[in-house]
């Protein structure tokens, strides 16, 4: 009888060690899984057209260095690498019915574009870097300088595209790319002009 109560207690106290192993396991589980849950509401705020036709994209790299000079103080220092890209494109939207003309007698059209204008300029934020900052004392001042770098690292970009004749660029790939894409639909010899 005392073994049979001995068995039957060490089952009971192997099934409650059993259980209370497997309650802290669970129990571990539970308190270190992480559920994420992303709600969101999305409300188009406005649709637009797109006719921008783009004829030519610059895609740059440069270092920048900037610099405030202190009198007393050391000088605050940002090393910045952009990378980025500039595209120029031409507004078809913007074309009107006057300004496509058809010469009968040469079986030729006038098409009369938009000057190209820029599209947009996007700096890559996963290629670009802050390489170094020196001289800088406060942490919000780091901040700021970096804040600042980027800001003018995209206008930077936008200046240079334009030193190197984008838009000149774009002009010029619009006699060789949209051009020949009109006289294959018109059959006819098509020529392009600016406004």
């Amino acid at each position: 009888m005392s073994r049979s109560r001995t068995s039957l207690s060490l089952i009971i106290s192997l099934v409650t060690v059993g259980f209370l192993v497997f309650l802290f396991f669970y129990m571990k589980h539970q308190f270190s899984t992480v559920r994420t849950e992303v709600k969101e509401d999305v409300m188009v705020e406005k649709i637009t057209s797109m006719g921008k036709l783009e004829l030519v994209k610059y895609s740059m790299k440069d270092v920048i260095e900037k610099k405030q000079i202190h009198t007393l103080l050391p000088d605050e220092r940002v090393l910045f690498v952009a990378v980025g890209e500039v595209t120029a494109c031409i507004d078809l939207t913007r074309v009107r019915k006057q300004d496509i003309s058809r010469d009968s007698s040469e079986n030729r059209i006038t098409v009369i574009l938009p000057q190209p204008e820029i599209c947009y300029t996007k700096l890559d934020h996963q290629k670009s870097k802050v390489y170094d900052v020196s001289g800088v004392i406060l942490p919000s001042t780091t901040k700021a300088m970096v804040e600042d770098i980027y800001k003018l690292a995209e206008k930077r970009l936008l200046e240079n595209a334009n030193e190197m004749n984008i838009l000149n660029k774009a002009r010029e790939n619009a006699q060789t790319i949209f051009k020949p894409l009109l006289e294959s639909i018109s059959g006819k010899t098509v020529v392009l002009k600016f406004k």
